[in-house]
């Protein structure tokens, strides 16, 4: 019944959106139909999110796989959820209570305290009670009162974090119905920090002038199917004809295959946007409900990719700039004597994208590409730092990836040495 509770559904970010409208719509006493249509077309929008994050992944599997290959890069790939599944088999159940009672401290502290979110990215909540779980045991707090200060940490994270971001919330949607629910928070706001010192945000992305004849590349399927299509071609000529062709093609010539999978991507891209403006259209109406009766004001802090549609050329230029400092770290950090991280696509992707997205709402697309730069070197720097204290917990050769992550398994880490 745990598992149930905590994997399938609180851990289902299309479940628990869905319950968190179904209980909305019910509170605001609408009509059955309405109430089904709503929730039903808010878990549809999420399975279309999940969807297009699955497609995108395996486009970015391949490009990984021939970059790997062409360019005979070794280090960490930092993975979210490898980590998590490997600490699973030991902290599983610490991680499910923290979890749960760490989603009610988050309601208790949105009701009580001036921080009005509900932070609806479930998996990433797992992830982080995951963390917290791990590094409180090992440091030799156990029983009711390793629950009580792990989800107490967990709830202040799950409001304190979207509370950073909303002010720049506030400038990319140009309302304040929702929040940012992702811990890659420290990326964002750095990226709208570097953005108002570099750019200017009249110079948006969305603006950039082209040619007439040019004109088609103000499609955004046209130009990031353009773009990657050309970063797939450098890693297609770089891992080689045969190794593209008799590893990851099944015989298919290697340029058709790169421009195959750089239409794919596209396609990933597009079914991603899709699927959060239906999310948008159904769950803030539908969230009304609890901050009329439970939460007065709440509002729902979703996982990143809500912040795709107010930018579409910034994700793109996001996640460009991100990977390029994550390529220009991996030869830094031996410098640094920190282990190699190799730039992992898909955090450098959805963080990135994002933090282009918060860079060019403060500062244009300078703001866009110094601000996602700036997201590219931490989530290369805080994953190697965060592996000693990793290491300590008996997960060597594996870190997360994403910004905060870091930050907290670092200063917890280091906190829990002094009891150790």
């Amino acid at each position: 019944m745990i598992n149930l509770i905590m994997k399938d559904i609180l851990g289902s970010p299309a479940i628990l959106v869905g319950l968190f409208a179904f209980i909305g719509l019910l509170l605001q006493k609408k009509p059955v139909a309405e109430t089904i249509s709503g929730t039903l077309k808010t878990v549809m929008g999420f399975i279309l999110l999940g969807a297009g994050a699955g497609v995108l992944i395996g486009s970015l599997d391949h490009f990984g796989a021939m970059f790997k290959e062409g360019f005979n890069v070794d280090g960490v790939i930092p993975n979210n959820e490898a980590i998590v599944a490997l600490a699973q088999q030991t902290f599983g159940t610490e991680t499910a209570l923290i979890m749960l009672f760490g989603m009610v401290a988050n309601i208790v502290f949105a009701r009580v305290t001036p921080f009005k979110y509900i932070f609806l990215t479930g998996h990433h909540t797992m992830f982080m009670a995951c963390l917290i779980s791990a590094v409180l045991v090992t440091a030799g707090v156990t029983g009711p009162i390793l629950i009580i200060i792990g989800s107490t940490i967990l709830g202040l994270l799950m409001v304190l974090m979207p509370a950073l971001l909303q002010p720049y919330m506030r400038k990319i949607t140009g309302s304040n119905d929702i929040a940012l629910g992702h811990f890659g928070s420290i990326g964002y706001f750095t990226a709208g920090v570097v953005g108002q010192l570099v750019g200017d945000k009249g110079k948006t992305t969305e603006e950039i002038r082209v040619p007439k004849s040019l004109g088609f590349l103000r499609d955004t399927s046209v130009a990031v199917s353009l773009t990657m299509a050309i970063m797939f071609f450098i890693v297609s000529f770089a891992a080689g004809p045969s190794y593209v062709e008799s590893e990851l093609s099944g015989g298919t010539n290697f340029l058709i295959f790169g421009l195959t999978e750089a239409i794919v991507f596209a396609a990933g891209v597009y079914i991603v946007l899709a699927g959060v403006r239906m999310i948008l259209a159904e769950i803030v109406p539908a969230f009304q409900g609890i901050a009329d009766k439970v939460v007065p004001n709440a509002k729902p802090a979703l996982d990143c990719p809500v912040v795709f549609p107010f930018a579409p050329n910034a994700v793109v230029i996001g996640f460009l700039f991100s990977f390029f400092a994550g390529i220009i770290c991996m030869f830094l950090l031996p410098i640094f004597g920190l282990k190699v991280i190799v730039p992992g696509l898909v955090p450098h992707f959805f963080t990135g994208a994002a933090a282009g997205v918060f860079g060019n709402a403060t500062g244009g697309r300078k703001g866009a590409m110094f601000g996602a730069f700036t997201n590219g070197i931490l989530i290369s720097f805080l994953p190697a730092l965060l592996l000693p204290v990793l290491g300590s917990l008996g997960f060597e050769n594996t870190t997360f990836g994403d910004s905060d992550f870091g930050i907290i398994g670092i200063l917890l880490g280091g906190f829990a040495k002094l009891f150790m």
